[in-house]
């Protein structure tokens, strides 16, 4: 079977930035670097470990079908989590991804970074992660607590590393939200987002292997949800199901915030000034430091807070309009999901303005819309196959 070799290079330190690679070389001998840079003061959190390229690199290895050879340690729980994580996307996408063999040089489980628990976790500046900041910071998470540290923000995933600048007005935004709940913010950078693989699949690997290179000061590693458990987007690449999977016996990945809607995860946050002024959904505006206000994301981040009676969050220059809302076209069952809660909350607060009214019609013609484009292709399909049969039978 072809190999997927994972060479371990030296650490570097340079400009006050500490730098740690691997070359992952195909079975076809082409070689790709995998990097990942903190700050030279964060260094002592860094893990010698192979742990967070091999969860970073099994769905390259997974979609060319080699097996995995390894370099360097890697935690024997953490390969034995990793067989169970590829059983699952092996069902989920059998095209595109097979199970393969990994395989290291030294298999030895990592030391525990502290007697007592610490726990750090993905933090963009979002819904979803400032709603996980908030409520394990504020201590309102009943027997899942985890006791938080700080947060981690990473360059290459959402804003793109030729845009240094905009990440370090964005870092500011999340460090004020951070500070003002005692958390730390460690910045990060990496390029796995620029090795060719499915983004949609790959992200949840992604943030793990970036949270797993810290280990070496954390024990925790949490990662906000999406979705809420009964609107799974399954198979996505960040999940309840998987992101567990990426664990080893003395790093746990945590899957956070499921069990809440989005306009619940805002009513929650709400109640935190520095998130309403610092908040950042936009991925679609041309300033990725910012929302823009109009597109699709901040829309419904718009009408989360209205609904929930916090009226237009600072972090938004102006509202939204009704035409605005009603100009929502080709939204995804997905998104639309997103919609409801949003609807339901507000004939559950008896609001009857004509933002609402909108919102309903938004929901159904988008929804009409979709099961008409389900629906043409195999009716058109049966009624060539009539026509063709209908033909045959005419020339017989």
């Amino acid at each position: 079977m072809p190999q997927t070799h994972i060479w371990q290079e030296q650490t570097t330190t340079v400009n006050d930035s500490t730098t740690v690679s691997v070359l992952i070389e195909t079975p076809n001998q082409v070689q790709t670097p995998l990097w990942y840079r903190v700050p030279a003061q964060q260094s002592s959190l860094i893990t010698p470990s192979c742990d967070p390229f091999v969860v970073g690199t099994i769905f390259i290895a997974m979609n060319q079908g080699s097996d995995v050879v390894v370099h360097g340690e890697v935690s024997p729980s953490l390969l034995q989590n990793l067989a169970e994580f590829q059983a699952v996307w092996a069902r989920w996408k059998p095209r595109r991804y097979k199970q393969i063999e990994i395989t290291a040089e030294v298999e030895k489980e990592q030391p525990t970074a502290h007697t007592i628990e610490r726990a750090i976790s993905a933090f963009s500046g979002g819904v979803d992660s400032c709603f996980t900041a908030f409520r394990h910071a504020k201590k309102r998470c009943g027997r899942v607590q985890r006791n938080l540290h700080a947060g981690l923000m990473v360059h290459g995933l959402d804003i793109p590393l030729q845009q240094p600048q905009i990440f370090e007005y964005a870092a500011q935004k999340s460090k004020l939200m951070l500070a003002s709940l005692n958390l730390e913010l460690i910045p990060m950078a990496t390029n796995f987002r620029d090795i060719e693989q499915n983004w949609d699949d790959a992200h949840g690997v992604g943030v793990a292997s970036c949270l797993m290179l810290l280990q070496g000061g954390y024990s925790i590693g949490l990662i906000p949800s999406s979705d809420p458990y009964h609107a799974l987007n399954l198979p996505y690449g960040s999940n309840p199901i998987t992101d567990p999977l990426l664990s080893s016996r003395t790093f746990q990945i945590v899957h956070d915030g499921s069990g809440f809607t989005r306009t619940e995860k805002v009513k929650e946050i709400a109640n935190w000034p520095e998130a309403l002024q610092n908040l950042r959904v936009c991925w679609q505006g041309d300033q990725k430091d910012r929302n823009c206000g109009r597109c699709e994301k901040c829309i419904r981040t718009i009408l989360n807070f209205r609904v929930v009676g916090s009226g237009l969050p600072p972090c938004f220059e102006q509202d939204v309009s009704e035409r605005e809302i009603l100009s929502l076209r080709g939204l995804k069952e997905v998104q639309l999901t997103e919609y409801d809660p949003i609807l339901a909350a507000a004939k559950d607060n008896f609001m009857s303005d004509s933002w609402v009214t909108a919102l309903e019609k938004t929901i159904r013609r988008n929804r009409r819309v979709n099961t008409l484009k389900a629906y043409l292709p195999s009716t058109l399909k049966n009624r060539l196959r009539r026509s063709r049969t209908l033909l045959s039978l005419e020339r017989q």
